[in-house]
């Protein structure tokens, strides 16, 4: 779900892997093991990740946006999101 929803929205801002990367001081491997599933970013990441791309951190795992525009996340929601990512991660490893 991560993986797929770092990847669609990058697409959909019309940024490569490269450039993702680069706004994020990271290699293009990382952004692809990401996007593929291989690994997860950790929860600052996450944060860079959504200002990047201008997209809530609950809409990056997963959650509905309903309130367009409203970029405000409930931080022990997204702890308890991220703590499910992380174990799907861990499983599929």
């Amino acid at each position: 779900m991560l993986n797929e929803n770092i990847q669609s929205i990058r697409k959909s801002k019309g940024l490569s892997q490269e450039e993702l990367a680069i706004k994020l001081n990271v290699v293009r491997q990382t952004v692809s093991k990401w996007e593929r599933g291989l690994s997860v970013p950790d929860s600052e990441m996450l944060i860079n990740i959504s200002e990047i791309l201008e997209t809530p951190v609950s809409v990056l795992l997963g959650e509905p946006n309903t309130e367009i525009g409203v970029p405000v996340d409930d931080l022990k929601v997204i702890s308890e999101k991220l703590a499910q990512v992380y174990k799907l991660s861990a499983l599929h490893l």
